[in-house]
């Protein structure tokens, strides 16, 4: 109904704007021409917003306490009969549907989510804040986080009561914190934090949509299946003021997706911003002594005293490398040009000068040997020469790292294959080199000139026709439709576009996973310092990540930081979290696991199986699941495998869509390494090889913490040779091997 709303909006559009351009026969004075083109660009104008507003164009729905419902989306449209359809989220009326918390509910009974894909919707997500005004069909068609809280709350005990209580009061503290500062919202499994901050993101931008909506909100997640998983959650974050990225995309131009970087640690330390400090630093060289310059075949002398003395000077500057280096050219082309004079023997003067370096600066022997005093580099070329080079490790490193750490540094057979850990390296370093935007910024000052005199004719037409007085166009714009300046961009794609981009606010999700690197690299997106951080430090993978936050956080932050715990589990079943407290405990035994309220009745379970045999027996058990579940609808499975195994088991399982792939999420089954598995949830797990998880990494014991606690509702361990003894607590389910 919505959609065809949107077509007869569109065509109607589309006939007004043919009706306008048939009024384009010359002639006629030039208030009718000027009104004429204020008319066709106006339902122009319409026109981009509707086919803008195609994708997603319905993405929410409220009931309130009166039994009124609305529907909530990208622009409102009206029927025949003038009646409201589709409430603008921008509009007054869209408030609660943003500003609706557990605690204070707006006076709404429902909150609904609705996805969808081109104009098929593709699932639903409820949020019920008064259970008992709902009706029995209602309840029984509640989706999402909705049917477990129903589920927890259909239990005849108070306790079952105080607990909903304890969920809606701990998530409403998170989304209704103040907007200003560091939040952290710590949370073991299960608990809802990643909901309550997203939840928290759209009552941001909701409610401090001004000071938002310029800068925009970054979202940083752990990999891009998370990413597409939470931009479902909740489609209103598909707004253009919201922009998502993995760690391996914040910076423009790079793509990395392998973790398993052997020097990850030694990258993550906040040593290494000295490395590359000094790594830049070894760039600016001096010879042992004089230089011969070639220019158009003559020999110019070139004194080392007089380019020591210019790298000085650069340095002095303070500037970033690329910066100083204007400095630096220009000291020694007029150094050569005098030098030059000398040479041939000529007449040479002041005046002379700022020709002859012009000159001289065309010359490809000059210029290369500038170069390779003071180059120009990238990011990209500064961190790949330190990686490839022993010797440039050895020279920027030798009084910070030890020998073991420049040696599991070096990477010579492939320095610019980017890993997640080298994208840190690559914006520090991007810091410390700095862009001459000298040329940039003269062309900027000549486009603002050009566009105040295009903005002073404009109003003297305006003036000339009478329009001024009508009050339909002002002179910027009038002169706007003159100029061609490509296609208007939004704020997330100015942003995502924009390295040094400066966010309003910044979620970052699985923060526990951050190196200090890392974080050095978050916060400079985010100068004023308003984050909401979300994690579990007991669920820490990255050996470079946090062990507590106020390890990882005081040293950045300096103890300006508050913390939020939630501490009830609603999600994942006792049976499979009595399990996990026990792998808990072997690797961070001084955190506790949220108290979960949901019981399943049937324990998790454990099947031994022969060397060689585990690939095909995790496939068997996948499909039996996959039978039982009994289609997409019912549910999803995840099959979570040791990276180690993981080709096995893929080959094994072909139907299983491997995490990396975009359709993993919408398969009945997944195949994910721990590392795809972070954050998200699945109704069942086959979780394999449990030894190798637990020993492939010095954090093993916090992946398979991980890996335990993604099924809501089944779990089933697949192992040969022997079994963790974090997971002793199986031995009493164990399923007999065949």
């Amino acid at each position: 109904m919505l959609y065809a709303l949107l077509d007869e909006a569109r065509e109607r559009s589309e006939q007004a704007l043919r009706e306008v351009r048939a009024q384009g026969a010359p002639g006629g004075t030039h208030q009718a021409r000027l009104e004429r083109d204020v008319s066709a660009a106006e339902h122009e104008r319409r026109l981009t917003q509707l086919a803008n507003t195609e994708r997603g164009l319905c993405f929410g729905r409220t009931d309130d306490e009166n039994q009124a419902t609305l529907y909530i989306g990208r622009i409102g449209l009206r029927d025949d009969d003038y009646e409201l359809k589709l409430i603008d989220w921008r509009a007054a009326a869209a408030r609660p549907f943003y500003a609706a918390t557990p605690r204070n509910p707006e006076g709404l009974v429902r909150r609904r989510h609705i996805y969808t894909r081109r104009r098929t919707v593709t699932g639903l997500d409820d949020e019920v804040f008064n259970l008992d005004k709902l009706s029995d069909t209602d309840r029984l068609n509640l989706s999402g986080e909705a049917a477990l809280i129903a589920a927890v709350s259909s239990a005849r005990t108070g306790r079952m009561a105080d607990v909903v209580a304890t969920i809606q009061a701990e998530q409403d503290r998170v989304i209704r914190s103040d907007l200003a500062g560091v939040l952290v919202v710590q949370g073991g499994p299960g608990t809802g934090k990643t909901v309550a901050a997203l939840h928290r993101a759209a009552y941001l931008l909701y409610t401090h949509r001004r000071a938002l909506e310029r800068r925009g909100v970054l979202v940083i997640g752990p990999n891009a299946t998370f990413l597409r998983y939470i931009s479902q959650v909740l489609p209103s974050l598909g707004e253009t003021d919201v922009v998502l990225h993995t760690l391996g995309d914040l910076f423009p131009g790079v793509h990395a997706t392998d973790t398993r970087d052997p020097a990850a640690v030694v990258k993550g330390d906040e040593r290494m911003t000295g490395v590359l400090r000094q790594a830049v630093r070894d760039r600016q060289r001096v010879p042992k002594q004089d230089l011969t310059v070639d220019a158009d075949g003559t020999g110019i002398p070139l004194r080392r005293a007089a380019i020591l003395r210019a790298r000085d000077r650069a340095r002095s500057l303070r500037r970033p490398h690329n910066v100083a280096r204007k400095l630096f050219v220009t000291e020694l082309l007029t150094e050569l040009a005098w030098s030059e004079a000398r040479v041939l023997d000529r007449p040479f003067d002041k005046e002379d000068v700022p020709y002859a370096r012009e000159r001289l600066w065309d010359e490809p022997g000059v210029r290369a040997a500038l170069d390779r005093l003071w180059p120009l580099l990238t990011p990209q070329q500064l961190v790949a020469g330190l990686l490839g080079s022993v010797q440039a490790i050895r020279s920027a490193a030798g009084s910070v790292l030890s020998h073991p750490e420049r040696m599991v540094l070096a990477r010579q057979a492939s320095p610019a294959a980017w890993t997640v850990a080298d994208v840190p390296l690559l914006d520090e370093a991007a810091e410390l080199l700095g862009v001459d935007d000298s040329e940039q910024r003269a062309a900027r000052r000549a486009l603002e000139r050009a566009q105040r005199l295009e903005a002073k004719y404009a109003a003297e037409v305006l003036e000339i026709t009478d329009i001024a007085d009508l009050g339909m166009i002002d002179a910027e714009t009038l002169a706007a439709w003159n100029r061609d300046n490509g296609p208007a961009l939004a704020t997330a794609e100015r942003a995502a576009a924009d390295r040094s981009w400066a966010y309003a606010h910044v979620i970052v999700d699985e923060a526990q996973e951050l190196s200090a690197m890392a974080w050095r690299m978050v916060l400079r997106r985010n100068p004023v310092r308003s984050l909401t951080v979300v994690g579990d430090v007991a669920q820490t993978g990255s050996p470079a990540g946090a062990t507590s936050w106020r390890q990882m956080l005081d040293p950045l932050l300096r103890g300006r930081w508050r913390e939020e715990r939630l501490t009830v589990n609603y999600r994942t079943p006792t049976e499979i979290m009595t399990v996990a407290a026990d792998v808990l405990a072997s690797v961070a035994p001084d955190e506790r696991p949220p108290e979960s309220v949901r019981s399943e009745g049937v324990p998790p379970r454990a099947v031994h199986v022969s060397p060689g045999d585990l690939a095909a027996r995790v496939a068997r058990i996948a499909r039996d699941d996959l039978a039982e579940i009994g289609g997409p609808d019912a549910g999803r499975l995840a099959v979570i495998v040791s990276d180690a195994r993981a080709a096995d088991v893929a080959a094994a399982i072909p139907e299983a869509v491997p995490g990396d792939q975009p359709e993993s999420l919408d398969a009945p089954a997944a195949l994910l390494t721990v590392t795809q598995a972070k954050g998200l949830e699945f109704d069942r797990v086959v979780l394999a090889d449990p030894a190798g998880i637990t020993a492939q990494s010095p954090n093993g014991g916090h992946d398979l913490y991980v890996a335990i606690t993604r099924a809501t509702h089944r779990l089933t361990v697949v192992y040969d040779g022997e079994l963790p003894n974090s997971l002793r607590a199986l031995h009493q389910a164990e399923a007999p091997a065949s």
